[in-house]
This record gives structure tokens, sequence and C-alpha cells, in this order.
């Protein structure tokens, strides 16, 4: 199997998280990175990239972070009222609304409309902005793999059946070269087989792995009907905490199992710390505490400095 893809969610979540990850980009360490595009902070954290691209030894990948949960409507809320806090264009469905909206045959049709125009609206934006980085790096000599539309999801909230049609709907319409979307697919017993690991996950954690497991049957099929490459996802289990020494105790049995399958693997990363001055209404409270603010994104931040594959 050939390297793993290095990736990196949450450019442009806020300028820090920003800096963060483009400290990993000057040293070559990362080989894609989403983009959030619908914080305030978008256009800032965009043109410091611009700035670094040059310098840089590659140009990563780069994918539509779409973003359902938290952020701003970029819409806008006559568009997508359904999808919002009351009176606000802050995003206020949450994962769970639009997972319970999946299965509300009433409801479905109203959400999968309004999703639609949001994700017309982020991926118009964030695009524009990948495509202008393709450009100077391809003015500065700088070499990128990317030729097409890349995407993936805050929270992988594009797993969620309302949610992936509404995007599988977009690109069929707009016509958009989609040359990948992320299968939040993680093979759970590598987790299992070393018990001293066990009480270093959070409970919570395999919830999401085995919810995700799911509806990751409808990517397989989307990968393999449309000829892309399917892959395996690490990142689930381990969510808030890739430090360097669990990495280097699974990533053989991780290798192997994505090797004997025929898949990619993609190794998800958060490396970018935010700073309590940067937590506003558009970010989530909660997630704020429990990851945005906790040092462990720094313990990320050294696995993929550190880690050499």
């Amino acid at each position: 199997m050939s390297k793993p893809d290095i990736h990196a969610d949450d450019y442009a979540l806020t300028l820090n998280t920003s800096r963060d990850m483009l400290e990993c980009m000057r040293a070559g360490k990362l080989d894609s990175i989403s983009v959030v595009p619908n914080m305030s902070c978008f256009e800032v954290c965009m043109e410091l990239l611009y700035e670094e691209i040059p310098g840089l030894p590659f140009l990563p990948l780069m994918s539509v972070h779409l973003d359902f949960v938290e952020g701003r409507s970029l819409a806008g809320r006559k568009a997508v009222p359904d999808l919002l806090k009351a009176g606000s264009d802050l995003m206020g469905l949450g994962w769970g609304g639009l997972f319970m909206a999946s299965y509300l045959p009433g409801k479905r049709k109203r959400i999968r409309t309004q999703l639609k125009r949001e994700i017309k609206a982020q991926i118009k934006k964030a695009q524009a902005a990948i495509e202008k980085c393709m450009e100077i790096a391809a003015a500065a000599g700088v070499s990128c793999g990317q030729k097409g539309l890349r995407i993936d999801s805050h929270q992988h909230a594009h797993m969620i059946p309302v949610v992936w049609e509404a995007i599988l709907c977009v690109v069929h319409e707009e016509g958009y070269p989609l040359e990948y979307i992320r299968n939040s697919k993680e093979v759970l017993g590598a987790f299992l087989t070393d018990v001293s690991l066990y009480k270093t996950y959070r409970p919570v954690n395999f919830v999401k792995n085995r919810l995700l497991s799911l509806y990751s049957h409808k990517a397989d099929r989307y990968c393999r009907v449309n000829g892309m490459k399917q892959m395996y996802l690490w990142g689930l289990v381990m969510s808030g905490r890739m430090d360097r020494e669990r990495i280097e105790k699974l990533y053989g049995k991780m290798k192997r199992k994505a090797e004997k399958d025929g898949r990619t693997l993609e190794i998800l990363f958060h490396p970018g710390l935010t700073l309590p001055e940067e937590v506003t209404p558009e970010i989530a409270k909660e997630a704020a505490e429990d990851f945005y603010l906790r040092e462990d994104r720094h313990v990320e931040k050294a696995a993929v400095l550190g880690v050499e594959w």
C-alpha cells in the first residue's frame, strides 16, 4: 500500500487553528486539508494561505468542509430557515436534528431542499478559494495533485442520509467534477487488539464509529460506481487525541487492513488549537470546551509533525 493520506480538518475554523495547520503544511506533513467556508474568519485565513503557497514544499489536496452544525448560513435566512437558530443566521438544527429529519417523511423533503441551497453556497465560496490556491501554486511552480472538487464535512454530517442525498443532488445538478467524498468508515477491530489502550478511548467515540459505519455502505457503493478509490478513515475512536504513542502502536494493523482490502487509508487529525478569545457565537460552546480549546489539539499537531510514515 502507498503512504497513507495524512489529513487535517478545520482550516478556517479560527485564525489560530489555521496558523497551526499552516505550520504543518510548511513542514510538508499534510497530504490534504479541509476548509470550513462559513466562519467570519474565512477570508483572513485564506489570505494567510495564499501568501504561504509559494514557499510550501507542495500544496495539499483541499476539501470543502461542509458545515451544517456551526458557523453562519451562506445561503441566507430566507433560503434555509429550518436549518438555523430562531431569529439568526447561525446554524442551529445540528447533527441530531439532521439525523431525525432523515426519518420524518413530512420534513425530509423540506430539509433536503434547504440543504441543497446551503451546500451550493458553501461549495461555491470554498471552491473558488481552493481554485485560487491551485492557480497560485501553478504560477509559483508548487506541485498540487488536485483536479476537481473534494467534499467532506464538519462532524461527518455528510454521512447523514438526508445530507448525503442533498450533496449528490447538488453535484449532479451543478455538474461538479467530484474526485473525492469522504467515507467515514473506520475499522473497529484494530482498537480492540491492545487491551492496554482500552481505558484511553472515549466511549462516545465508539458510538460515533458504529453509527457512521451503518451509513458507510452508500459511500462505498457511490465510489465503486463512479470509479473512485475506496477508503478507510482513522480518526473517530481516537478523535480529540490522535497522539503519537497510540498511532505508532496501531499503525501497522491499520495499514495491513487497508492494504488487504485494497483501500486508501486516510488518517484524520485536528492539529489546530482555538484560543479562548476566538470562541464566538459561531462556535458551539460545548464543542469549544470539549475539543477546540483543549491542549489535545497540540498533541495531534505534535503527532503530525513527529510521526514518520
